[in-house]
């Protein structure tokens, strides 16, 4: 099972396995304080898919959708989520941890999707 979750949230031991699934290290948070088993940035979208998506602020709608769609493509070639994968087989419990304000507006929920639709 995966589940998402803001690296900010205090860590768990229901979370089971973390992984953080963004590109770049998230400001203010301590390599204890995360309390990581597996930084895997190569899942992340591309610094260029990143780019773009920021750009616009108002991330909803049409542009998430977009989104979504440019980062399955990438997913779709990436090795990273076979290593996922794996991981999940081996844990009852993997939480992809993301630095997005809103997790529901964000890769890590793509990520959790896409997980659970190509399994």
């Amino acid at each position: 099972m995966f589940t998402v979750k803001r690296i900010y949230e205090p860590a768990s031991p229901d979370d089971g396995y973390r992984v953080l699934v963004d590109r770049l290290w998230p400001r203010g948070i301590s390599k204890e304080r995360a309390a990581l088993d597996l930084w895997l940035k190569e899942v992340a979208p591309s610094t260029e898919l990143r780019r773009w998506f920021h750009h616009d602020a108002a991330a909803e709608g049409e542009v998430f959708d977009e989104f979504r769609t440019r980062y399955e493509k990438e997913l779709d070639g990436n090795p990273a989520v076979a290593e996922l994968r794996r991981i999940g087989d081996e844990h009852p419990t993997v939480t992809l941890l993301v630095g997005a304000r809103d997790p529901e507006l964000d890769h890590g929920v793509v990520l959790k999707q896409y997980l659970e639709q190509h399994a």
